[in-house]
């Protein structure tokens, strides 16, 4: 049928759009999950939350995290705080040194946005 063409109908227009549509996410959650899309928006943090994710206790000092990433601490530091500020991280000082662990209910809500 070469040359036909098929016009859409007003009628027709539910083909195009899913039948479970629903309204956009609240203002203040698109908010919240744009902070956490954007600390994990960087090569770095995801190394960062890989090297956490297979720790022993998903847990780590700053101190072990730089040679990895082949980063300076100051760097790693930086990349740390915007995970912390997301909620993705939580950081503990013992004695000197900063330890750092997985936030998992975050990183739950992130994996639940995403499916």
């Amino acid at each position: 049928m070469a040359g036909v063409t098929k016009e859409l109908l007003l009628e027709d227009i539910s083909v195009c759009a899913p039948a479970n549509h629903t309204e956009p996410i609240d203002r203040a959650v698109a908010e919240a999950m744009a902070t956490i899309l954007k600390a994990v928006a960087d090569p770095a943090r995801l190394q960062l939350l890989s090297i956490l994710k297979y720790a022993p206790s998903q847990e780590a000092c700053v101190c072990d995290l730089t040679e990895p990433l082949g980063l300076s601490q100051p760097t790693v530091s930086h990349h740390l705080k915007v995970l912390a500020d997301a909620g993705l991280v939580s950081r503990e000082r013992r004695g000197s040194w900063a330890w750092f662990s997985l936030v998992p209910v975050r990183l739950d809500e992130l994996r639940s946005f995403l499916e």
